[in-house]
């Protein structure tokens, strides 16, 4: 298995509110992963529940306090507050394209912003100021974009769009190849928290073998599931080996992370990324 990069992303604006992506850079003689770092021409945050500015009166109890979910039962107000200060954020110019997820294996090409939100749970971009937005409170963040700058996605990895093969059908529709192609795996219920029946594993191990380390039994009977490494894995056999992952648990530190799973009624942490 080819080296997987593990950092602390560096904070934006100084908050912990937002936290800029950083990506995996081969090393000169590429034969090794290199040291973390930004992709000329590619913009891309995580955000975490946390309030981001003191100005900002942002989402209530239980959604506090930087909610950016239309659809679990928040102030439709107090989100909107929230979306356009992640907005303003955003380069000069470049628009939040949101999409209705839906767990599962659609992907959209996007040239134009849509005001509606698209169903898909994945989505593509060659164009300038559009900012592709992913939402998660516990499933895997996964963002895509090339060596050269020009072309990027988006996936929502919950275990359901991995296992209906999300990740090879964002790849399929990209213009660049695999192996100019780098990934980052973002904040999700880790592999100690997510307990999941054996028709979950099923899934996955009927498509290939290698996916059996990614479950580790427990004693009820369940499975452990680890989300990074099945994406990992799916990543590798697609040919795309430049990986760099943030692996803290949403479900163990809800303090700064949402998560569905814990809390049922709660708000979800976006992903963004956009070519300048």
């Amino acid at each position: 298995m080819p080296s997987t990069i593990t950092y602390k992303a560096n904070n934006i604006r100084t908050s912990s509110a937002i936290e800029l992506v950083q990506w995996p850079i081969p090393s000169s003689n590429d034969e090794s992963i290199g040291q973390a770092a930004l992709i000329d021409n590619v913009f891309s945050v995580q955000t975490t529940r946390l309030l981001p500015s003191n100005t900002l009166k942002g989402s209530s109890l239980p959604y506090q306090a930087f909610n950016l979910g239309l659809h679990v039962g928040d102030c439709p107000e107090r989100v909107k507050d929230n979306r356009r200060y992640l907005q303003s954020l955003l380069p000069v110019n470049t628009q939040i394209q949101w999409l209705n997820q839906v767990h599962g294996n659609e992907v959209v090409e996007i040239s134009t912003i849509s005001a509606e939100s698209l169903t898909a749970d994945a989505a593509i971009t060659q164009e300038k100021n559009v900012c592709l937005a992913i939402m998660t409170a516990d499933c895997l963040p996964i963002l895509l974009a090339s060596k050269s700058g020009n072309e990027i996605a988006a996936i929502h990895g919950g275990w359901r769009p991995l296992s209906a093969n999300i990740i090879q059908n964002t790849i399929t529709k990209m213009n660049t190849p695999t192996e100019d192609i780098y990934a980052w795996l973002g904040p999700c219920i880790s592999k100690n928290a997510f307990e999941v029946g054996s028709e979950v594993k099923a899934q996955f191990v009927e498509q290939c073998d290698s996916f059996n380390c990614a479950f580790i039994a427990t004693s009820t009977g369940k499975y452990l599931a680890d989300l990074h490494k099945i994406a990992e894995i799916q990543l590798n056999t697609l040919g795309i080996n430049a990986i760099s992952t943030l692996p803290e648990c949403t479900y163990t530190n809800t303090d700064k992370y949402y998560s569905y799973r814990k809390d049922s009624v709660t708000g979800r942490m976006a992903t963004l990324i956009c070519l300048l």
